[in-house]
């Protein structure tokens, strides 16, 4: 008989805890789990999913234009934001259900509740007071989204959380951030038929990609009628009498909307978790401090995810959190290497990469050959949309291995994750070279890119 309740308590439910939970409780352990909102966590409820879906719709614009250059009429066109909303959210209640499903079939016990740590050992439901203790707490709490402290006005502006769930489409928008998330709802909202400017504080979005795919990314967003402005962010917003926002930048410029939203980074969700008092240390900005095996300063007490500030994607957090799992109750160790990922922004045009930017590479050898090719998409040729595809791939040109590889275009995210298995392995370009072109695709330019476009000796 265990002297705890349970061999592991996770608190959390989204896409790493409910992974840890579920395999856990293949091995044998007695497993319970806390979610105080809704299972499936920021990815399934307010993140990738219905961000995925909302690309789908926004790019129907497009869609119906060039469907003219193949010889569609389009008839008269109508969209219905309530529509859409519905819809998604009608998918997030099926994929919730299956999440539950899921635990119930391995026997998880869950608990709808948030649960803070009153120990090292112990855990408390604020929804009842019960209190549980488990030999090992695995925090998988996620992340929120940011939003600047030193704004003045900063409670008239949404996030990410609200955009999904506004009650009316707004006529005109101004999204603040650089990264993922800001890119993709402009994308979103400009396909939508929103009045989009995107403001950045940085001299270039999308900071820690490539620089040639950032920068030509912008250039085609810009061109899809979306209004970047660098190097400046607001300091101040008021709400106007007719309920429209006005806001006063740092080099004093006014822009005016109907929403404005803020997706300026994510922090740990981490506060008011009891995790100071069960000793478990945390860095500046509330993440948990852990080792490769996911191990917090307190033995008994793992983390997994974005709460971790490690790699903040729902497959790192997935795969962290089955790690933990076959580690502590499988007597299977391994565990994630966070050094060659592949990843996708759902940006209009879409980004696909994995491994090094020329950046990062070039701190790696100084020996290092580019190859890189710009195109117009087939698709393109009878539409008449002015739009490129860029594929870069970088190579140590000591070793003929690739370092990486990054792509601008249709479907770049599902090339991404090939390209990711190739990489994994040790490919060089000479293995690139060997594979026979797959005609006519686009992705055929990575395996007939013969001769480097630059060569960069140290």
């Amino acid at each position: 008989m265990s002297d705890f309740d349970y061999d592991l308590f996770v608190i959390g439910g989204g896409s790493g805890g409910v992974r840890a939970a579920r395999i856990a409780a293949t091995h044998g352990a007695k497993v319970g789990i806390a979610e105080e909102f809704r299972y499936g966590g920021t990815c399934v409820i307010r993140g990738c999913v219905p961000k995925k879906l909302f690309v789908y719709a926004s790019k129907f614009s497009e869609e119906f234009e060039d469907a003219e250059g193949f010889g569609w009429s389009v008839g008269e066109r109508q969209f219905s934001w309530e529509k859409l909303v519905a819809a998604k959210d009608q998918e997030i209640t099926r994929l919730e259900g299956i999440y539950r499903r899921n635990l119930e079939r391995t026997n998880v016990e869950p608990h709808d509740s948030r649960a803070v740590l009153e120990g090292p050992n112990t855990v408390r439901l604020l929804a009842t007071g019960q209190t549980f203790t488990a030999k090992y707490i695995l925090v998988a709490v996620g992340a929120s989204p940011n939003v600047d402290d030193d704004l003045i006005g900063g409670e008239h502006v949404i996030t990410s959380n609200e955009a999904f769930n506004l009650a009316d489409l707004p006529q005109k928008v101004v999204v603040v951030g650089g990264g993922y998330i800001a890119v993709e709802f402009a994308g979103i909202f400009n396909g939508l038929g929103v009045d989009t400017t995107l403001m950045y504080r940085g001299d270039e979005i999308l900071r820690g990609f490539d620089m040639d795919l950032r920068t030509a990314v912008r250039d085609e967003m810009e061109k899809k009628g979306i209004r970047v402005v660098l190097g400046d962010t607001f300091t101040e917003i008021a709400k106007k009498a007719d309920g429209t926002l006005s806001g006063k930048t740092r080099k004093g410029a006014t822009l005016e909307a109907d929403q404005i939203m803020h997706a300026i980074g994510r922090k740990p969700h981490t506060v008011g978790l009891g995790l100071e008092q069960a000793g478990v240390e945390m860095d500046a900005i509330g993440a948990i401090k852990v080792d490769a095996s996911s191990k917090s300063s307190v033995p008994s007490v793992y983390a997994v995810g974005d709460v971790t500030n490690r790699a903040n994607l729902t497959p790192v957090a997935i795969r962290e959190g089955h790690a933990f799992a076959d580690t502590i109750f499988g007597n299977k160790p391994w565990t994630v290497n966070h050094s060659l990922i592949a990843t996708a922004v759902f940006s209009q045009p879409e980004l696909g990469t994995v491994g090094l930017t020329q950046e990062e590479a070039l701190k790696v050898t100084s020996n290092v050959d580019i190859y890189k090719s710009t195109f117009r998409p087939m698709k393109h040729t009878l539409s008449g949309r002015d739009e490129k595809m860029l594929m870069k791939i970088i190579v140590d040109a000591d070793t003929d291995k690739v370092l990486g590889v990054h792509i601008m275009g249709p479907d770049a995210g599902e090339l991404a994750q090939v390209l990711g298995i190739t990489l994994e392995m040790g490919a060089t370009k000479a293995d690139f070279d060997r594979t026979i072109a797959v005609h006519p695709t686009a992705a055929e330019e990575l395996v007939t890119m013969r001769e480097p476009t630059e060569r960069i000796r140290g």
